[in-house]
C-alpha cells in the first residue's frame, strides 16, 4: 500500500485529534503511511467562498494540491467538505486550460505552480479501493457482530455525482459494504441521505434549522435501533457529537447516540483499543457502544 499526503483540515486536528490518530494507525496497519502536508491552509470551505468568487476557491485550494505534488504523493482526507474543495478544484483545473492558466498566474505570485499530478482520495476511497474490502475482512481480528451501525454518508462525499463518482447519489452502498467486511450490521433509516445539518453555513447561521436537522436525523437512528452513528465526516461527526449535547440542552431531553469515526470502527474491528482510537474524547460518551462490543 502507498503512502498519502495526509490533509487534516480544521476541524481533525482542533476538536477530533483521535480521528487523526485512529486514521493514522488503521492505515500503518496495511503498509501505509499518512504523511504531513506543512504549511496548508483551510482547503477552503466549499460552497459558500466558491460560490461568491470562485477564482480566489480555486487559488487557495490548488495551492494546497501543490503541496502534496511537492511530496508527489496523493492526498487523502477526513473531511467530506475538505474532500469537496480539493477534489473538485482538482477536477476543474484539469479540465479547464483557462481556469488552470488563471490560477497560476495567482501563485507563481507565491512562488507555486499545480501540475495536476495528484488524485484527491477520500480515506473512504482509500479504504475500499486501494486497501479492498477482501483485505480488510483478513485482518478483522474482533468481528463486530451484534453492532446495529446508522451509516450516514455526508452531503459533499457524494454530490455532484458526476464529479465525485461513488455510485448512487440516492442509494448509496459504498460505507454499508464496508461496515458490513467488519461484521457489524447497517440498519436502514428514514431519510438515511438527508443532511447532518451543518453544512452551508447552516450550523453557524442558522443554528435553529441546524439542529432541527440533526434531531431528525438523530431521531430516526434511535428508532431503527442504532447503537452508533458512523460517518465519514469529522464535520457531520462534530455536528451530531455536538449537536447532542445542544440538543439536550434545547429541549431537555437527553440524546446520547455515540458518534464513531469510520477508522475508528475499522480499527476495533482491526482489535486495536479505544485510546489508541480516540474514541474517548467525544462530547457524547462511546461507552455504551463499546460495552456492546
Amino acid at each position: 500500500m502507498q503512502s498519502y499526503a495526509f490533509f487534516l483540515g480544521c476541524i481533525t486536528p482542533n476538536r477530533y485529534p483521535g480521528v487523526e490518530q485512529a486514521t493514522k494507525n488503521v492505515v500503518e496497519r496495511f503498509g501505509g503511511k499518512l504523511l504531513d502536508m506543512e504549511g496548508t491552509s483551510c482547503c477552503p470551505a466549499p460552497g459558500v467562498f466558491g460560490s461568491f468568487h470562485l477564482p480566489s476557491w480555486l487559488a487557495v485550494a490548488a495551492r494546497n494540491i501543490t503541496i502534496a505534488e511537492g511530496m508527489k504523493t496523493n492526498i487523502t482526507l477526513t473531511c467530506n467538505g475538505c474532500y469537496a474543495s480539493l477534489q473538485e478544484a482538482n477536477h476543474l483545473l484539469k479540465h479547464d486550460e483557462k481556469l488552470k492558466s488563471q490560477v497560476n498566474e495567482v501563485l507563481s505570485k507565491v512562488g507555486r505552480k499545480y501540475q495536476g499530478s495528484v488524485e484527491v482520495k477520500h480515506i473512504i476511497s482509500v479504504l475500499s479501493e486501494d486497501v479492498g474490502l477482501e483485505a480488510i475482512k483478513k485482518e478483522v481480528k474482533h468481528p463486530l457482530k451484534g453492532v446495529k451501525v446508522a451509516v450516514h454518508y455526508g452531503c459533499h462525499f457524494l454530490k455532484p455525482s458526476e464529479v465525485r463518482m461513488h455510485g448512487s447519489t440516492e442509494k448509496p452502498t459504498l460505507l454499508d459494504e464496508l461496515v458490513r467486511a467488519l461484521g457489524a450490521e447497517s440498519v436502514d433509516y428514514r431519510e438515511k441521505i438527508m443532511c447532518c445539518g451543518a453544512g452551508g453555513g447552516v450550523r453557524a447561521g442558522n443554528p435553529d434549522v441546524s439542529l432541527d436537522m440533526t434531531l431528525e436525523k438523530i431521531e430516526n437512528m434511535i428508532k431503527a435501533e442504532a447503537d452508533c452513528v458512523v460517518t465519514p465526516c469529522v464535520f457531520c461527526h462534530l455536528q451530531f457529537d455536538r449537536g447532542q449535547v445542544e440538543l439536550s440542552e434545547k429541549t431537555g431531553r437527553k440524546y446520547g447516540l455515540p458518534v464513531v469515526y469510520v477508522t475508528q470502527l475499522v480499527g476495533l474491528a482491526l482489535g486495536m483499543t479505544p485510546d489508541e482510537l480516540g474514541l474517548r474524547e467525544n462530547e457524547i460518551s462511546t461507552e455504551p457502544f463499546l460495552k456492546k462490543i
